[in-house]
């Protein structure tokens, strides 16, 4: 087990944690999709415990009243550099069972 997944996986239990006992009892809020909490698992699995709690908390930053909220997904990350990949989020074509797009006649 890495250094980065040690460190990283109590920050999950907590997330998850939160996902399953307190997000539950409080009336669903969220502006953003995916959630903030999801947001920064899939964050914290893809950049890890730093960089991905890092894009966790600008997330819960721009998450208040006044914004417009929509759909925020974590990016890509650069197999090279490790950094986010720019212009990679946003809504993913969906790809059926075969990974192919479906056409419409």
């Amino acid at each position: 087990m890495t250094l980065g997944r040690l460190l990283a996986t109590p920050l999950l239990w907590l997330i998850r944690g939160y996902q399953r006992f307190v997000s539950p009892l409080r009336p669903p809020t969220c502006r953003y999709y995916p959630s903030c909490s999801a947001y920064a698992v899939t964050a914290i699995e893809r950049f890890g415990p730093l960089r991905g709690t890092g894009m966790a908390m600008a997330r819960l930053g721009r998450c208040h009243p006044w914004t417009p909220g929509g759909v925020d997904h974590v990016p890509e990350r650069d197999p090279d550099t490790g950094r986010p990949v720019p212009g990679t989020t946003g809504p993913k074509p969906y790809r059926g069972p075969s990974g192919a797009t479906p056409t419409h006649p």
